[in-house]
Formats: C-alpha cells, structure tokens, sequence
C-alpha cells in the first residue's frame, strides 16, 4: 500500500490504519463520534494527501480542461478554485474534482485518490495535440484539510491574509524557501481551509500544527476518514463510490450548479464530453433523484439498502449514519422523481424490518 508524508505521524498517534483506495489510511485516533464533535465545536486535521494531484502547464492546458470538465474553466480567475465534474461520452460522471487556476497557462486538479489512474488514462487518451503538460505531483507534495468553527482564528495571528480568502479562493505562500498552497475550500460543512505542500516539509508542518496534543483546549486534533465521512453526510455532499458513480449523470446527483450547459451554439466552454446527453436530461428532468432521509428509530441505513413506497422498491440508500450532530439516524439516496418531493413518507429495507423514513431538504446540517 503507498503511504502518505504523514504516515509516521498517525503511527505515533496511536491511528487505527486501514487501506483505502491503495492507500494506508487512519480511520481513526479515539472515536469517530468524538473526532467528529472535535471538527464542529472546534476544529481537525485531517491527512487527504491520499487524493490526486495533476498539473496541467501549457499553452493549450485551458482549452483542454473545458473540454473534459462540465464546469467553465475558461474566465476563471487567478487564485480561482472551481468544483466540476469529468464525464463520459453518455453524461455519466467518471470523478468529480477541485480545478485551481494558477496562471494563464497552469491549472491544478484535485482528484479522488481511487480514480487517480483512471482519469490520468481517460486524459492521455484524449489529449492529442493540445499543447501542454500533464504531471502527476500526488507522491511529490502532501496534502492537509483544516477544517472546524475555530480554524480561521487559530490561523490569523501567523497568516491574516489567509482570513481574508473568501471560499474557494486561493493564495500561494513561500515558507522556507518551499511554495504552499492554501485554500479555503474543505468537505466537512465548516470553514477552514486545504493545504498543499512539498512532501518533504509535511511531517514537520503537521507537528506544528496541531502541537501538544496532551494539553488541555488543544483547538485542532487528528482526525482520520471515519469522521469525515459523517461530517461530510451531515453537510449533504456528495462523495465519490456512493452518491457520484459511472452510472450516474450530475443531474440526477443534484449538481447542476457544476455544469456549463450551452444552448446549441460554439460556446467552446459548454461543448465538454458528454454535454449533448446532460442537457437532454436537464431539459426533460431527471427521472431520480438524490434526496435526504431522516429515519424514525435507531438503527443506521446503509449503502444499497432499499428505499420503499408502500413495500413497492423505489430507491436505493447512497450513504447513511447515525448523525452525532442530529442524534438520528440519516441517509441519502436515489429515488425516482415523483417520490422526491420534501416532506415525502417512506421506508427503509433494514433486512428483517423496515424503517418508517421523510424525505428532507439537504443538507442535514449547516455551519452556524
């Protein structure tokens, strides 16, 4: 398994490591419920350099980007991060990733750590002529989420222009001679911001960082991908494997807002793969939809269980967890449209019982 710049740390931290995406992962340090409460009273850190990290430097790098990502690239602004998705030839998403705008000619994309590969082949193969470079920077830097409602003030005093970012915004700082990224982007719900890093100066910033962790009010502790996975479904954001898939179209997924759909004309930035089968779908309406579930009792849905109407198969669970913040148990899944409507009664396929279910507005939880 390939190990991040910051797999000693979580060893000495005592991490339950597993393996995720080819990739030695802390699940956790003490307890997910806890972790997860540290994140929305205060704040945590979590190591994400398992996801991928792609430079594109040329003279035709942008032109590219708008032809594989379904959000506009073209007219993004320096220190500009956007969210997209890549899609195939039929509208369905094969990932869904960060775009960084450099300069005019230098982009970075962030990408889910199990689909690394597979887009880096998707864009080998469609590249041709285009002018540019294509790099793979994932072993060469490490990568940071410092996320939690205390973050911001904790990192005004040593970087106060970083405060000053509005979201999906970035700065590059120079730190011992070595280039930082910093963005203010994250997935848990709350603020903070990202951190990239040359790999070499990584273990070191995250001693720093989060300090004596046996001190008493320690604002920022380790958090590991248990986590962020209930933060991430408290916050109602789609994660890749579950609610974002290759059988599934961004329509569906409810993230129109990330695709530049054009209305027949030669707007180059609306003429990306797959575009023709999206606007199809947004036109006529998709016929599911990915909702958010509020479930009566106790037990936790999860992925692929059924959703019913009257015993009739209606759905299926995309992700589910009994929320610490809620205190209940909540999913999110695929239901065909006319079951999607707010306030909706359904149930849950637990196995040998059901669970009474309403279909409620996303996300489940909002910072503040």
């Amino acid at each position: 398994m390939l190990r991040t710049p910051f797999y000693q740390f979580h060893i000495d931290q005592g991490a339950k490591m597993v393996e995720f995406a080819g990739w030695e992962m802390p699940m956790l340090y003490e307890s997910i419920i806890q972790e997860h409460k540290q994140v929305r009273n205060s704040g945590g850190v979590f190591d994400v350099s398992h996801m991928g990290r792609l430079r594109f430097d040329g003279p035709q790098a942008r032109q590219f980007l708008d032809m594989v990502c379904t959000r506009q690239i073209l007219g993004m602004s320096e220190g500009q991060v956007r969210y997209s998705l890549i899609c195939d030839e039929i509208g369905n998403c094969l990932d869904d990733v960060l775009v960084y705008r450099l300069s005019d000619n230098d982009y970075l994309m962030v990408c889910n750590a199990s689909n690394r590969l597979k887009i880096m082949e998707h864009f080998q193969i469609l590249r041709e002529d285009l002018d540019f470079q294509l790099r793979d920077e994932t072993s060469t830097t490490g990568m940071l989420a410092i996320q939690g409602p205390k973050v911001m003030e904790m990192i005004a005093p040593f970087a106060p222009e970083v405060t000053e970012l509005k979201r999906y915004r970035f700065l590059q700082k120079d730190v011992l001679g070595a280039n930082i990224l910093i963005s203010r982007t994250g997935y848990t719900g709350e603020d903070g911001v990202e951190v990239i890093m040359p790999a070499e100066l990584a273990a070191g910033a995250l001693g720093l960082l989060v300090g004596d962790l046996e001190a008493e009010n320690v604002p920022v502790k380790p958090v590991g991908l248990g986590a962020r996975d209930t933060l991430r479904l408290e916050a109602g954001m789609a994660l890749y494997g579950h609610e974002i898939h290759d059988k599934i179209d961004p329509i569906s997924a409810g993230l129109s807002f990330a695709v530049k759909i054009n209305k027949g004309d030669e707007d180059e930035a609306g003429n990306f793969i797959g575009q023709k089968v999206i606007r199809e779908i947004a036109a006529n309406g998709p016929t599911q939809k990915l909702v958010g579930l509020v479930l009566q009792g106790k037990r936790t849905p999860r992925q692929d269980m059924k959703v019913l109407c009257d015993g009739a198969a209606v759905g299926v669970v995309t992700s589910g967890c009994s929320s610490p913040t809620l205190e209940k148990p909540i999913a999110m899944a695929y239901v065909k449209a006319e079951h999607a409507e707010i306030g909706t009664s359904l149930q849950i396929d637990l196995g040998k019982t059901t669970a009474e279910a309403e279909v409620v507005k996303l996300p489940f939880y909002k910072a503040g």
